[in-house]
């Protein structure tokens, strides 16, 4: 997808001199890279800009791209012509506005997949690129839990609780999201090729990066800003004291998100930088719940939307609620999307009383919407 004003995006922000700080900057205060190429250096004056970073930008206002750039540029707009392919810039209405309240959101973000999904509620999962097999089913659990209460999961296509998250969620017929540290016409690691192709199909990847930038190792911090910066809370895995991990967390507190810590054994060298984090004041968590509290807000909207959405009432969504069903039975069917629950932790979950439940319960397993095997319910198929 090629919008009108992509050109001129291009040519601005792959412009070495033009950083995040500086390309936001002049978006706020000028607009339209269209409007800053047509007022040319005298708008840049007015507004305050030092002549050196006005000589910086002559390329751009002079219409005068080096070779180098032009080439980059039609790179990337053959990139973006592709089938199911966009680059987002600020002035786009899918350019996710928590990403773009930090202090360097990527002018460019490039996404394979369905763009929508940025702007919706996200909790990151990030940890140890080496876990240990709890380390991976509570990575898994997690976004698995999350992901059936409707939350996206964001995380960034790495070994071990990257990945464990990732399936974790798509497991559970929910929406994740990968951003990765080179261009997404390079999946790093290869290993994870099947499952990028999958996220494309229940989410999107994401990347700053141009096509054909390999995994250079300082990729990755930039990365993790973006991962943080999309989520409203980040959660860590196992994570060592020199995990890349503790890098995530520091940007997410920089930018205002909730910081969520699973604590392990003090023998387990894996969480020595987890335990580290809980000391710095995040929050130690085990289970949902103690996440879920810190957002009653996204809660109530989440809630509100499950009912009201025509996706989730037509019985097409990914939790798809029978018409046939009563209001009852349709505001207990999003809890019981994961593991095995019971009843008594379906009333703590939904706050309706156990005589609601049960009626719901067996409404729910008439129309065959769920399961009860010898651990709980089930949403039925898993």
């Amino acid at each position: 997808m090629v919008t009108r004003d992509l050109p001129d995006w291009l040519s601005l922000a792959l412009l070495p001199q033009c950083g995040p700080v500086r390309l936001k900057t002049l978006y706020q205060l000028l607009g339209l890279p269209t409007e800053i190429f047509s007022q040319g250096e005298a708008c840049l004056v007015q507004a305050g800009f030092s002549q050196n970073f006005i000589d910086d930008l002559q390329p751009f206002l002079t219409d005068k791209l080096p070779d180098n750039i032009k080439s980059l540029q039609e790179e990337c707009l053959a990139w973006a012509d592709q089938p199911d392919h966009c680059i987002l810039t600020f002035d786009n209405d899918e350019y996710p506005s928590l990403l773009y309240q930090i202090a360097d959101p990527p002018p460019l973000l490039f996404v394979w997949g369905d763009p929508s999904v940025l702007g919706l509620p996200q909790i990151a999962i990030v940890g140890s690129r080496n876990p240990t097999a709890d380390g991976r089913k509570n990575a898994r659990r997690f976004a698995g839990e999350l992901s059936a209460m409707g939350y996206r999961i964001t995380s960034g296509l790495a070994l071990g609780i990257d990945t464990e998250s990732h399936q974790g969620a798509l497991d559970k017929r929910g929406t994740t999201i990968a951003v990765l540290g080179t261009g997404l016409d390079r999946i790093y690691p290869r290993q994870n090729n099947k499952l990028a192709a999958d996220i494309t199909t229940a989410g999107a990847l994401v990347s700053e990066f141009i096509p054909r930038t390999g995994p250079d190792a300082w990729n990755f911090p930039r990365r993790n800003r973006i991962i943080s910066g999309l989520a409203h809370g980040v959660l860590v895995i196992e994570a060592a004291k020199q995990s890349g991990s503790l890098i995530t967390a520091r940007t997410a507190a920089e930018q205002g998100r909730e910081v969520f810590v699973l604590p392990g054994s003090i023998h387990n060298p894996m969480v020595k930088g987890c335990h580290q984090l809980i000391r710095q004041g995040a929050k130690l968590v085990d289970c949902v719940d103690d996440i879920m509290e810190e957002f009653p807000a996204l809660v109530a909207w989440e809630k509100t939307r499950i009912a009201t959405t025509p996706e989730c009432n037509s019985g097409t969504g990914k939790l798809a609620l029978s018409l046939d069903l009563s209001a009852t039975a349709k505001r207990l069917l999003p809890f019981i999307a994961y593991d095995p629950v019971n009843a008594d932790v379906l009333m703590l979950r939904s706050g309706q009383d156990m005589a609601e439940i049960h009626a719901a319960l067996v409404e729910l397993e008439l129309h065959k919407e769920i399961t009860l095997n010898h651990e709980g319910y089930v949403l039925s198929g898993y």
